[in-house]
């Protein structure tokens, strides 16, 4: 999950609560079954030939993973196939399951702590994506690994998102730097000075949602970038941006405009439960390859856990 750079000090953190490793990886298979369920259906009692390929390619699509990546991985698995000659559908499977790891594995990165201190995080995303949730989640896992963190409630324009805030932070034990209301990159700017007065590792900066088509707000997300910096010359040290994992094609829109934007570092991916196409992944891959740091199944502490592309590989194609 993270990468440290530097130790924290001589004495020992508190230690993150044993993962549940099968238990997570269950998680993952059921919320993205729908994909699952209809990719691997087509390699039972099959013959390999076109058909198969048709129907291979519909269902790649149908999963959200697009185009140009479809198109990719139909293409080098039609060689892939050929130059192995494989024969039987199961191997055809397999195949289709390492060339979707070999797509994937660049979007597996760690986030690196203690390259700057404070580390500076920026949180971005839509209305609906479950941004101050991932913040929560997110604070849990650094204090488990022994960090001290500030939050900043950085979205003025909603009251609920600053009370949803300001309950994490107390159920965490964590101070969070917030205004009734006000300019949100003056918090921003607030935040990241305690941050460095107080000794703190992490700073995470919470900012309203908004689509990448209101112009003016995302021009706002810009100036909060933009007076971070000044707070902390080279901050903010990542961006983040929170994508529903339900929301399909619309959520490489997304990355796409947000990146345009904000020049993103990473990506967390939440919601990976029920109707999830976890084809989008692909997609985004294939033409936005930014991180995916962390996936998120369900509403639990334990269900935001770090990409690792072979778990996700499995759980899609099943």
């Amino acid at each position: 999950m993270f990468k440290f750079l530097a130790k924290k000090s001589s004495e020992s953190p508190p230690q993150p609560a044993a993962d549940n490793s099968s238990s997570w990886l269950h998680k993952l298979r059921s919320g993205l079954a729908r994909t699952s369920s209809g990719i691997s259906t087509l390699f039972t009692g099959v013959k390999i030939d076109d058909d198969l390929y048709d129907e291979l390619e519909s269902a790649l699509l149908m999963a959200d993973a697009g185009v140009q990546a479809t198109k990719f991985l139909m293409e080098s698995l039609r060689k892939k196939v050929k130059a192995e000659q494989l024969t039987e559908a199961l191997q055809v499977k397999t195949a289709l399951h390492q060339l979707m790891l070999e797509l994937l594995l660049p979007l597996q990165k760690p986030l690196i702590i203690g390259q700057t201190s404070p580390l500076v995080i920026m949180i971005a995303g839509v209305n609906g994506a479950g941004k101050t949730t991932t913040i929560g989640k997110l604070t849990l896992h650094l204090q488990q690994h022994g960090l001290k963190v500030l939050l900043a409630a950085g979205d003025t324009f909603r009251a609920a998102a600053r009370e949803q805030l300001v309950e994490w932070g107390e159920r965490n034990h964590v101070a969070v730097i917030s205004q009734a209301s006000g300019d949100p990159a003056a918090v921003a700017f607030d935040a990241v000075q305690a941050g460095i007065a107080r000794g703190m590792d992490v700073v995470i900066i919470d900012t309203a949602g908004r689509l990448p088509t209101q112009i003016h707000l995302m021009d706002e997300l810009k100036k909060i970038q933009r007076v971070i910096g000044k707070g902390c010359p080279g901050a903010p040290h990542e961006t983040l941006l929170v994508i529903d994992g339900n929301t399909g094609q619309n959520a490489l829109a997304q990355v796409k405009a947000f990146d345009d934007a904000l020049g993103l570092t990473g990506l967390v991916v939440t919601k990976l439960d029920g109707t999830a196409k976890g084809g989008v992944l692909a997609a985004i891959v294939s033409q936005r390859p930014i991180p995916v740091y962390f996936i998120g199944v369900g509403e639990a502490i334990q269900d935001l856990q770090p990409f690792v592309a072979d778990e996700f590989v499995e759980a899609l194609l099943g």
